[in-house]
């Protein structure tokens, strides 16, 4: 191992930037490999083009006439473009994606060859379901399941494959994706927002969601990742001492982008532009070797599409630069982790942002029902969308450096905490003309137009309001964005279906006018959810018992975090708004608590192997040398050697110490591996990994990091961090 180090090292001092070819005007590559609107236009019959269109915007059926008609065009643009291959691209339980690809080639039945795809290939394709996660939806021997066609999300060509976006089912009907909760999470939520934003404007027909993800990752030379078989295996570095420096002269975040790592973006750009997908900000981050990349905000499902094809197009880019990207969220200990903030808000189709403050009081009331709403929401139901961000690998993560605590807390900034204040003092009722003149013109009318800048940032807010929209921080870096996104929506959903039916009672029965019904209703809304706002530091004991004391929930790992899932109030919730059956969220539910279990329990093997096989022959060869060293000194200096040889002694029985512990807390953490092994029930299989095997992880880390700070550095097994983070 101590060779394969050096090699790696000498291997990482070599690199230069990888030239690329020059990219001309982003604009003109913008959605070349994608089969959008203009594609549409040139390739289908318009009786096709209106028909997609309509399914896109409408929600309506395509038949499997139109279906054919669609799939020739498609397959003629495709084959114009080289693609030689389809594939029902989709997103199983995995958390990645998957694809099946198949020849356009077929042969007919008088032995011609022919390219050929129609509406069935198109609509509809049935991969083998067997080996994926389903929960117990399905038995591992009844393989069938069906893939469906996404019109909303453009089919597009990767290499030379044409992908088509789908769903994926089981033969029941269940979901065995995160694709299909989440078009059905934002169905409900635009059905919900449309008769809400209707109060204010008549003309709004639909609401949709937007997201703008932030993808934080790392880049190590690719030579020095292979060399740790840790970070290759389980995505992080289960051992490893840190470096004497490490972000603390905040001298890497905005600063200039290395060489290797700007022709890697320059290419990654490129080919990401060709896909449609429209990254817009590069810089890098606060830990040396973390960078981070960002897009333009788009529709939340597609949004999440292009999320995960990047992350696919990355990692290929990556090994083309000799670079391997890390998206785990906690790769190196003792610096900061990787997120990928989830920017969220609803939008009309009549081109208003639900969440950003207008110029009169009409505007500013719109944007307050909505804001409230989504306070409301997340008040009610922040166990759940604590939920949405839990993961073995987060877990790590969250509460650590600058990521947010496991408790979600909303930051919105004083001048909002000041209206909302005010508004909590309106009286029940009707309201008397000069209420609603002070309201109208001195609270709501007053609201800035644009609050972007109007506020400090909190950096230890879980959720917190950036001007005109919401910044949910505690989504990680590898995440699928489909799952916080399917419960902030459905959250969000029924809240504002709630509230029209408030409001709308106070109108009917009350006789209350419009605005008056909605100050009324708000009025309770921010009362009843003032707990969830908390403009303080998020860090320490302290926000833990505030926490406790405003009875938020304070779930801190992942199998904690998930029970809440499958409780009553969430099986209702998500049945009510049409988003999962309980059938389906138990099948998550078992899903994600098996993931956790698997993570761990590699992550137990491996640290074991390290130990075993690499860090304890280390320090045995080393003290071996001691030996060597002391009996020498003996030798010459016979009693006396003692005194010359003392800090050959001292280092000796600190060695030994350390390799007595090392092999005590391993054989240890291997029992209470195979004790939890042997659990069938997975909640308590889960939480036997995460209470009694996990806590060994930072024990024997510790001693292990003590050997590699006394043991020769020609000796150590393992690529240091040092060297693995400031490779340039």
């Amino acid at each position: 191992m101590p060779k394969m180090r050096f090699q790696a090292l000498a291997e990482s001092r070599k690199r230069k930037p990888t030239p690329i070819s020059e990219t001309g005007k982003r604009s003109e590559l913008f959605a070349k490999n994608v089969f959008d609107e203009e594609k549409m236009l040139q390739f289908l019959t318009r009786e096709a083009f209106d028909n997609v269109k309509s399914a896109i915007f409408q929600g309506s059926k395509i038949d499997r006439k139109i279906a054919d008609q669609v799939a020739e065009g498609m397959k003629a643009w495709a084959l114009s473009m080289g693609a030689t291959h389809y594939t029902h691209w989709f997103q199983p339980l995995t958390g990645a994606t998957a694809e099946k690809h198949d020849a356009f080639f077929d042969i007919l039945s008088d032995g011609r060859a022919m390219e050929k795809f129609g509406g069935a290939q198109l609509v509809q394709q049935e991969p083998d379901a067997s080996s994926f996660p389903s929960g117990g939806i399905r038995n591992t021997f009844e393989a069938r399941g069906y893939t469906a066609w996404d019109p909303t999300s453009p089919a597009f060509i990767y290499k030379t494959t044409l992908c088509i976006p789908t769903i994926f089912v089981a033969y029941t009907g269940e979901a065995l994706d995160n694709k299909a909760p989440l078009l059905r999470a934002l169905n409900a939520v635009d059905q919900a927002a449309t008769d809400v934003a209707q109060y204010f404007d008549k003309n709004v027909r639909k609401v949709h969601a937007t997201l703008g993800w932030e993808q934080e990752y790392f880049l190590v030379d690719k030579a020095l990742a292979k060399s740790r078989f840790d970070l290759t295996t389980t995505g992080r570095t289960l051992v490893g001492s840190f470096s004497a420096k490490g972000q603390q002269l905040d001298d890497h975040y905005f600063g200039v982008i290395p060489p290797r790592v700007l022709s890697f973006m320059s290419d990654l750009e490129k080919e990401c532009t060709k896909l449609g997908i429209p990254v817009k900000t590069r810089h890098n981050e606060v830990a040396p070797n973390q960078f981070e990349l960002a897009p333009v905000f788009e529709e939340a499902n597609l949004s999440v599409d292009h999320n995960l094809l990047l992350m696919d197009v990355m990692e290929e880019i990556a090994d083309r630069h000799q670079f391997s990207v890390l998206f785990h969220e906690k790769p190196f200990a003792g610096i900061n982790g990787s997120g990928k903030h989830n920017n969220w808000s609803l939008a009309t189709d009549t081109g208003v942002n639900l969440l950003s403050p207008g110029t009169t009081p009409m505007k500013n009331l719109q944007f307050l029902a909505f804001f409230v709403n989504t306070i409301k929401a997340v008040d009610t139901y922040e166990e759940l969308l604590r939920s949405s961000i839990a993961s073995a690998s987060n877990d790590h993560r969250l509460g650590a450096n600058e990521a947010p605590p496991p408790i979600i807390s909303i930051f919105i900034g004083k001048q909002l905490n000041n209206v909302l204040d005010e508004l909590e003092g309106v009286s029940k009722g009707k309201l008397s003309p000069e209420e609603k003149t002070e309201l109208k013109l001195n609270v709501v009318g007053k609201i800035p137009e644009i609050l972007l800048d109007n506020t400090d940032r909190n950096r230890t807010s879980p959720f917190a309001f950036t001007g005109n929209k919401f910044e949910m921080r505690g989504v990680g870096s590898k995440m699928n964005c489909a799952k916080p996104m399917t419960i902030l929506n459905t959250i969000v959903a029924k809240q504002l279906t709630d509230f029209k039916k408030e409001v709308d009672a106070l109108i009917d029965k009350k006789k209350l006018k419009k605005d008056e019904a909605v100050f009324n209703v708000l009025r309770e809304y921010i009362k009843t959810s003032k707990r969830i706002r908390f403009e303080g530091d998020g860090y320490g004991m302290e926000w833990q018992e505030e926490a406790r004391r405003r009875k938020l929930s304070i779930n801190k790992n992942t199998p904690e975090a998930l029970q809440v899932l499958t409780n009553k109030e969430s099986i209702d919730l998500f049945k009510e708004m049409g988003v999962m059956s309980e059938v389906e969220l138990k099948a998550h539910q078992e899903v994600e608590l098996g993931a956790y279990i698997f993570h761990i329990q590699i992550e137990g093997r491996v640290l074991g192997e390290m130990v075993y096989n690499h860090i304890i022959p280390a320090a045995l060869q080393y003290q071996n040398m001691l030996l060597t060293n002391i009996n020498g000194l003996k030798e010459v200096y016979g009693a006396a050697h003692k005194k010359v040889a003392d800090p050959q002694l001292t280092i000796l029985e600190q060695i030994a110490e350390h390799v007595l512990q090392l092999k005590k807390l391993t054989d240890e953490m291997t029992d209470a591996r195979q004790r939890a092994n042997g659990m069938s029930n997975s909640n308590k299989k889960a939480q036997a990994y995460c209470n009694n095997v996990k806590p060994f992880f930072e024990s024997i880390r510790e001693h292990s990091d003590a050997l590699e700070k006394l043991i020769a550095d020609e000796l150590w097994p393992f690529t240091k961090y040092r060297e693995m983070l400031f490779s340039k």
